[in-house]
C-alpha cells in the first residue's frame, strides 16, 4: 500500500521570516491537509546551513512531541535521527515514552549521522563511517531490546547496559526506519533489522542494487524482504494547476512501479492550503486506489 508522510521544515529563515516553518504550517496547513497523509516527519539537527547560523533551528524530537499532541491521528518519525545525538538507551526511554503517550504512533527513523561539523559544535565524538554504522546497528538491537524485555542487558563493541528498563513499555513495538545508503555496511544493517528503508533515489540501475543488497542481507538473516517497505524523500512545489498535479501523479507513479511504496513529501514553505488540498486529491487519492 503507497503511503505518504509531510516532511515539515524546523528552520526558520529570510522566506519565513525566521519563523521555524513548521510553526506556521502547523497553523495554517496542517489542520486540513495532514489528515490526509499518513504521517509527519521532522528532520535532527541543531542549526541550519547557513554559514552564518542565523536560521532558527527546532530541536527535532521535542518537536515531533508538540506535533504529536496537536494532531492526534498521524504516524509520527524523525528524518532521521542521528545515532550519535544521543545515548542509546537514552534514545530507547524516548522513543517507548512517545509511543505509549501518542498511542502507538510512534515510528523510531534513525541513522548514523553525517553532520561532521554539527557533531564537534556540540561537543559529540565523530568517528569514521564504518563505526558510526556499527553504533548504529548495536543502537537498534538496544531500542528493541528494552521495547520488548523486563530487563534488558546488552554488551557490544560500543555500547553497554544493565537491566535497563524502559517501563512503561509500548504495547505496539515502534517500528524501525533506517537511513541507509552505504552498500558495504549501511544496507546489510537494513536488511537486518529495518522495517522501513529510508534512502534517496538516485536511479533506477542504483536503486535495484541497493535494493537487492537490503533483499539479500534480510534473507540471511531468515527475514522475508517484502516486510520491509521502500521509502524515499521526494521534493518539490505543490501543485498549482491540474497539469501540476498529472506531472506529480507521473513522476511519483514512475518511482512506485521501481519498487517504491512510502513517499516522504518536502514541498518547502507553502503559505496557503489548497494546493496541499489538491495534492491530496489528484495525487494521494489516485495513487492509493490503484
Amino acid at each position: 500500500m503507497t503511503k505518504f508522510g509531510w516532511l515539515s521544515p524546523v528552520a526558520g529563515h529570510d522566506g519565513s521570516n525566521f519563523q521555524p516553518i513548521v510553526m506556521y504550517q502547523e497553523e495554517h496547513i496542517f489542520p486540513q491537509a495532514l489528515p490526509h497523509f499518513d504521517s509527519v516527519w521532522i528532520a535532527d539537527h541543531f542549526y541550519g546551513f547557513d554559514r552564518e547560523k542565523k536560521e532558527g533551528f527546532l530541536e527535532g524530537w521535542t518537536t515531533l512531541t508538540w506535533l504529536a499532541a496537536k494532531f492526534p491521528n498521524v504516524m509520527l518519525c524523525n528524518h532521521v535521527l542521528g545515532q550519535g545525538y544521543r545515548n542509546p538507551a537514552l534514545t530507547a526511554k524516548m522513543a517507548s515514552t512517545l509511543q505509549v503517550l501518542s498511542g502507538g504512533r510512534f515510528m523510531l527513523g534513525i541513522g548514523a549521522g553525517w553532520r561532521e561539523d554539527e557533531y564537534h559544535s556540540y561537543g559529540y565524538d565523530f568517528p569514521k563511517t564504518s563505526v558510526r554504522l556499527h553504533q548504529l546497528e548495536e543502537v537498534v538491537q538496544i531500542c528493541r531490546l528494552m521495547w520488548t524485555e523486563e530487563h534488558p542487558t546488552f554488551s557490544g563493541t560500543y555500547f553497554q547496559i544493565d537491566d535497563a528498563a524502559a517501563t512503561p513499555r509500548p504495547d505496539v513495538v515502534p517500528p524501525i526506519c533506517i537511513g541507509s545508503s552505504g552498500e558495504k555496511i549501511g544496507l546489510p544493517i537494513v536488511g537486518r533489522h529495518a522495517d522501513v528503508w529510508n534512502s534517496y533515489f538516485e536511479g533506477g540501475d542504483d536503486w535495484k542494487r541497493k535494493r537487492d543488497i537490503v533483499d539479500s542481507a534480510a534473507l540471511a538473516a531468515g527475514r522475508n524482504p517484502s516486510d520491509i517497505e521502500s521509502c524515499v524523500p521526494v521534493a518539490g512545489d505543490l501543485p498549482d494547476s491540474d497539469a501540476a498535479s498529472e506531472q506529480w501523479l507521473e513522476r511519483l507513479t514512475n518511482l512506485s512501479q521501481q519498487g517504491v511504496s512510502y513517499f516522504v513529501m518536502d514541498f518547502g514553505h507553502p503559505l496557503h492550503v489548497e494546493p496541499a488540498l489538491r495534492f491530496a486529491e489528484q495525487v494521494i487519492a489516485p495513487m492509493k486506489a490503484s
